[in-house]
């Protein structure tokens, strides 16, 4: 990962002793140290959660209702999910809310600019499913 490059913050909490206990004895078997166990717990813990359909609800909802930022929600998520939470949002915000049309239904020529294809059955489609539905 990329916590060498970050600015670090130190953290401190109580926890269990059993838990402390536990956690010392698996960072010795696995010749690390207590906080890099704690660090990987934590991002395992946390990519875990970014996954789960309740836990990315709540999320959207903290967004939608401002009280987190665009930031945190790409953070957490990634790129790609958060702008989409982004994108939703503002077609929610929009007003008006769905986009309506003024005027008529342009013509398909219009739409098209005057080139409207007509879809026609090529004989190469129509016998190449007839032959690999065929007993051999």
């Amino acid at each position: 990962m990329n916590e060498m490059a970050e600015e670090k913050s130190r953290v401190d909490f109580n926890a269990p002793e059993s838990l402390v206990e536990r956690a010392d004895a698996i960072a010795d078997l696995l010749n690390i140290s207590r906080t890099q166990l704690l660090i990987d717990a934590l991002e395992e813990e946390i990519a875990s959660l970014t996954t789960d359909d309740r836990f990315r609800r709540q999320l959207a909802e903290a967004y939608y209702d401002d009280r987190i930022d665009y930031e945190l929600v790409e953070a957490i998520v990634g790129t790609e999910e958060a702008l989409r939470m982004k994108l939703l949002q503002e077609s929610i915000d929009r007003e008006p809310p769905e986009p309506q049309l003024v005027g008529p239904l342009p013509t398909d020529e219009e739409f098209y600019d005057g080139n409207v294809l007509e879809w026609t059955e090529d004989e190469d489609e129509s016998t190449a499913g007839d032959e690999a539905g065929s007993p051999s």
